[in-house]
């Protein structure tokens, strides 16, 4: 693998994403997120394994804009939640417990990757968004139907119709991570949450996050809804022109989206 590494060592597994030049979730890592989930699948002694990115200043930007206008979408109606989803549904339901480690943004299917993982750590600088609705589109990740189910109906469509930002503090107090600490904290804070899960037994690791899910519900019918919703708006073509403003604005490049997110989106929605 070129885009993921990964080093198992006493029931942790660290894996680090690492593409370049722009950190963006693309058909390639695609395919080696599932090549690494194959490879978890096996381990049978895993308990924990922590997701980092190797850039500074992005876990990973979001889904790769110019390919989704590449793309040629279906006006058949699925029968089946997108590739997208099933990735993320692969990695929620891994039997060991899954960390996520964010300093920087992670917007888009970025957000909806880590909100797929069991945990998530923060650094201060850390900031996560769902632009979508910006773009003529709606988070087909998973994005939708998360984001529903923990913040309640009106905060979720606060969040999901502005496409704004929402920072550390605020994504500590609604309980989307786990704890915020200052950047040269962070690894530190994410290895001891590891290790000190690391240190219960396999089985029951699997067993308490089975039945957690069972408590909360099944999910299966709204994200299906939710992959209908996207293949709907994408055969509409009504994205075409909002992604078109959206790189022209300086979408999809370094500087802009570290600089001023919401300047590219706000100049993305302006006619």
């Amino acid at each position: 693998m070129s885009l993921v590494r990964t080093e198992i060592v006493d029931g942790i597994a660290q894996v680090t994403i690492d593409v370049t030049p722009l950190p963006l979730l693309n058909v390639e890592l695609f395919i080696e997120l599932f090549g690494l989930l194959d490879r978890l699948e096996g381990e049978a002694d895993l308990r924990v394994a922590v997701f980092r990115s190797a850039n500074p200043d992005f876990f990973l930007m979001h889904a790769d804009a110019q390919a989704l206008l590449q793309m040629q979408p279906s006006t058949e109606r699925p029968a089946e939640p997108n590739g997208g989803v099933a990735l993320f549904e692969r990695l929620r339901r891994l039997s060991c417990a899954t960390i996520g480690v964010l300093d920087g943004a992670a917007r888009g299917g970025a957000c909806e990757l880590l909100y797929a993982m069991d945990m998530r750590i923060g650094s201060t600088r850390a900031v996560v968004g769902q632009p979508e609705v910006a773009l003529g589109l709606l988070p087909g990740g998973g994005g939708t139907v998360r984001w529903a189910k923990a913040l309640g109906r009106a905060r979720a469509l606060e969040l999901l119709l502005t496409g704004r930002d929402m920072d550390a503090e605020e994504a500590l107090a609604v309980g989307w991570l786990q704890a915020v600490v200052p950047p040269h904290g962070l690894d530190d804070e994410a290895d001891r949450l590891a290790r000190r899960i690391a240190r219960m037994p396999a089985a029951s690791i699997t067993e308490i996050k089975r039945v957690v899910d069972v408590a909360l519900g099944p999910i299966e019918d709204a994200i299906l809804a939710e992959t209908q919703a996207l293949a709907r708006l994408m055969a509409a073509g009504q994205h075409v022109e909002p992604i078109r403003r959206f790189l022209a604005a300086g979408g999809q490049t370094r500087g802009p989206e570290v600089d001023d997110f919401q300047k590219i989106v706000d100049e993305t929605t302006s006619t």
